[in-house]
């Protein structure tokens, strides 16, 4: 059975940093497809980092290019998401996904429960 599990999440001041865990079960970081997403309130989920587990590359939205980083643990089986120099825009519930064959930016197979973070000024 596949079970992703964040944890990490809470208050936060502007220009503060938080990393955000990913716990993987029923399935492995290094080999399958991973995904971070994020819903702000009153607004449709978007993506804000896709591992591409062949290529190894890391895809992340220009929202928070160069302030967040996505990694992973293989002997932990975990993947996290630093985020840095936080700002109001990034309050939301973070999200982290999988599929055995591919994640997009709109779509995967399998979802954590969330994880809410709320930066205030």
């Amino acid at each position: 059975q596949v079970r992703l599990v964040e944890s990490g999440g809470g208050l936060v001041q502007t220009g503060e940093s938080r990393r955000l865990s990913c716990e993987f079960s029923g399935g492995s970081v290094d080999s399958w497809p991973m995904g971070w997403f994020r819903q702000a309130p009153g607004k449709e989920r978007e993506y804000v980092a896709l591992l591409d587990v062949w290529s190894g590359n890391i895809a992340y939205d220009d929202s928070v290019q160069g302030r967040f980083t996505a990694s992973r643990d293989s002997a932990k089986n975990t993947l996290y998401l630093q985020m840095n120099s936080l700002k109001p825009e990034d309050t939301g519930i973070y999200y982290c996904a999988s599929s055995r064959h591919e994640v997009t930016t709109e779509k995967a197979d399998f979802w954590g429960q969330g994880t809410q973070v709320v930066v205030f000024p």
